[in-house]
């Protein structure tokens, strides 16, 4: 489904990716995982367009997108959680929900899929005449997810979905990512937290300093010695 071929990317005049080639296959889990600093919001970034690559290329189901604007990768079927959440606060859950269906014009297919969302985050519809900045930040990332959905992705890819929240709170965020993974929407996922990325993973990549330096099925990572050692604290 998303093919990254060769990807070099710089930022403020320093280089930030360095050749890095990766692929998505639909309906899998993929999980870019590094420490703070390693690029991994970069790649996504310039994957949804949000950054321009110096040089390489980024297919989309077949299709070049690395020449389009944010919008139109966003059209093409590509939703872009990014850190922090970045919900509008002074909105209401429902608007911020509805902001996210910007590239459909269906009311009955925008409906359908409040009702999806609201079945996947009961909370989202007892609160969606509050404002967001009102929801707890639990509340508020399981809004930015939702959000994501209503463009109806093929593929969202999520950047540190776990940052800043509480562990019951990240196990629920892993739970909702499989539950979306199960319903037919391909994922891809920059986490540092190493064991939870990888554990949820069917395909993940080790990124240090902008560089891809192993790669795997994510059970098979979890059994390396230098993932043990580097991340996992073994």
């Amino acid at each position: 489904m998303l093919e990254v071929k060769k990807l070099f990317v710089s930022y403020l005049g320093g280089p930030i990716i360095r050749d890095v080639s990766f692929k998505v296959e639909e309906g899998q889990i993929v999980s870019i995982v590094g420490s703070n600093g390693a690029g991994k919001s970069t790649i996504l970034k310039t994957v949804s367009g949000l950054l321009r690559a110096i040089s390489g290329e980024i297919l989309f189901c077949g299709e070049r997108i690395d020449t389009l604007p944010a919008f139109q990768i966003t059209a093409q079927g590509i939703s872009h959680i990014p850190e922090g959440r970045k919900i509008f606060g002074k909105l209401t859950v429902l608007d911020n929900l509805l902001v996210g269906a910007h590239t459909r014009q269906s009311k009955p297919e925008i409906e359908q899929s409040l009702e999806e969302v609201y079945k996947l985050f009961p909370i989202l519809e007892e609160r969606k005449y509050q404002s967001g900045e009102t929801l707890s930040g639990g509340e508020q990332q399981m809004l930015a997810i939702a959000r994501g959905l209503m463009s109806k992705p093929k593929l969202m890819m999520l950047d540190e979905p776990s940052l800043g929240l509480m562990p019951s709170l990240s196990v629920k965020v892993i739970e909702v990512l499989k539950r979306i993974s199960s319903q037919g929407t391909t994922i891809l996922l920059v986490e540092q937290k190493v064991r939870d990325a990888l554990e949820l993973a069917d395909r993940a990549y080790i990124l240090q300093t902008g560089t891809i330096v192993l790669e795997g099925p994510g059970s098979d990572l979890l059994k390396s010695d230098m993932i043990r050692k580097a991340y996992l604290g073994m």
